[in-house]
């Protein structure tokens, strides 16, 4: 394992959000995490990411409690997007993916040139940036920018790469070019992904291992098809769906109805 909670728990403003929360992350894997509004998805990827070291319990890296490791050291083991992130104004795309070379710069030795060189290069490369490398962030598409911030984190050169909803606001086009650069560095980098994602389809679709959210722990994890069933959409989201396998061989999730204390309602009107 790369990356684990032991008992992980934390509240905040003196109520809890998670508890008791232990998971494994595979290297080399693509873990999606999912649940309700609410469950503490994005409350537990800032937890491993380290931007809330308000925790009770263990969060290991190679073994390694991260409260026990510097920022920077942690840094270039571990990058996270966030949500709703901004960059400070007339911001080149360019410059902000630089802005990913920090943890590899010091204020008495500067760093190595040609090695910040050449991660900006792979990470604009990778996520498509390349003519747009002069263009301020703030002129770009929702779906350029996101794919800016990524190539910001891919510059850190992490080992894992933590998504805090990377395609919300997207429409379905750029939605389908994230995932795919997700499924790049995965295949080709075997880079671990840990993503927070509200779209079932894609978690089902780009991920190696799902775990839901649900009460402040996990309810499940495993692989998609082995923990994504009727039943638990019924029990997780209150919904009831149609799962069938679409022309890639991916299973698909069709929402039918919703599922409220044993009724379901179906054009307005509830059976039992």
């Amino acid at each position: 394992m790369l990356l684990e909670t032991r008992n992980l728990t934390v509240a905040i403003e003196g109520k809890t959000i998670l508890e008791h929360v232990s998971l494994r992350f595979a290297e080399g894997k693509r873990t999606s995490i999912i649940g309700p509004n609410g469950a503490g998805k994005s409350t537990l990827l800032r937890a491993l990411s380290a931007l809330n070291f308000d925790y009770r319990g263990e969060i290991l890296l190679d073994g390694e409690e991260i409260r026990k490791m510097g920022r920077k050291r942690l840094s270039r083991k571990l990058a996270i997007l966030p949500q709703n992130v901004q960059a400070p104004p007339d911001t080149t795309v360019e410059r902000l993916v630089d802005y990913g070379r920090f943890p590899y710069r010091s204020w008495f030795w500067g760093s190595d040139a040609k090695e910040d060189r050449e991660a900006v290069e792979w990470a604009l490369s990778v996520t498509h940036m390349e003519e747009f490398r002069q263009r301020q962030v703030i002129s770009l598409s929702g779906g350029e920018r996101q794919r800016a911030w990524i190539a910001m984190a891919l510059a850190q050169r992490p080992q894992v790469l933590l998504l805090d909803e990377p395609t919300t606001y997207l429409d379905i086009a750029h939605q389908l070019e994230v995932m795919q650069i997700v499924r790049q560095l995965y295949e080709t980098y075997r880079m671990t992904i840990i993503m927070v994602l509200h779209d079932i389809n894609h978690a089902m679709q780009y991920s190696d291992e799902i775990a839901i959210v649900k009460n402040h722990g996990i309810f499940a994890q495993g692989p998609p098809r082995e923990i994504i069933t009727v039943d638990t959409l019924a029990e997780v989201f209150g919904v009831r769906a149609d799962i069938f396998i679409n022309s890639q061989g991916a299973a698909i999730l069709s929402p039918i109805s919703i599922v409220r204390d044993g009724a379901e309602e179906r054009d307005g009107s509830w059976t039992s």
